[in-house]
């Protein structure tokens, strides 16, 4: 009889085991533009008790899909959000060209629609103009700032002129390009520093 009991023990754990890689989910949220196509990943607890959310901001010529692979691996202790910016990808667009602050004012309404509080960023590439002006916007709301291939601040003057204003933590990271390739060593310096 104790055979039973613990391989029916066994049996009842086994398929209660959960893997801890989030899945990446997509949705829509409204902002300014209208609706704001997001993915997002979130940790196999259901979001409580978790660390900081991550926003994450795409470059020119991209969408939030660019983030997948490091949502899975970022997401497994914070909720993760990469929407598709305003005109970009499956999200509504701006009558008019918008400029960065007028993107991160959108980005700003998604964070008030999902009620989040306190933020930390990822920005790759020009993303980091928009996400350079969500944070000197929202200084209570971002908590830190992390920029991906950030464009060079000696030869681009909208970087060089904006990034003083930052008054969060901030890191730089590289990927050459190829998120992907590079995504275990990213993703640990990424982690390590939105643990601090």
């Amino acid at each position: 009889m104790q055979g039973v009991g613990s391989d029916m023990a066994k049996r009842a754990t086994a398929g209660v085991a959960r893997d801890p890689e989030p899945g990446v989910r997509r949705a829509y949220y409204e902002c300014r533009y209208g609706q704001l196509h997001v993915h997002h990943a979130m940790p196999a607890g259901g979001g409580f008790d978790e660390a900081t959310p991550l926003l994450c901001i795409h470059p020119d010529g991209a969408t939030g899909r660019m983030f997948t692979a490091l949502m899975r691996t970022v997401g497994r202790d914070r909720s993760v959000y990469a929407p598709d910016l305003p005109g970009r990808g499956e999200s509504d667009g701006p009558p008019v060209s918008a400029s960065h602050a007028d993107l991160a004012a959108a980005l700003g309404d998604f964070l008030v629609d999902i009620r989040l509080r306190r933020v930390d960023v990822l920005a790759a590439g020009v993303g980091a103009y928009v996400a350079t002006e969500l944070a000197v916007a929202r200084p209570d709301d971002v908590r830190r700032v992390a920029f991906l291939d950030l464009p060079d601040p000696v030869t681009d003057p909208a970087v060089r002129g904006r990034l003083p204003l930052l008054t969060q933590p901030t890191l730089l990271l590289q990927a050459r390009g190829d998120l992907d390739k590079n995504l275990a060593a990213i993703a640990a310096e990424l982690r390590a520093f939105l643990s601090l």
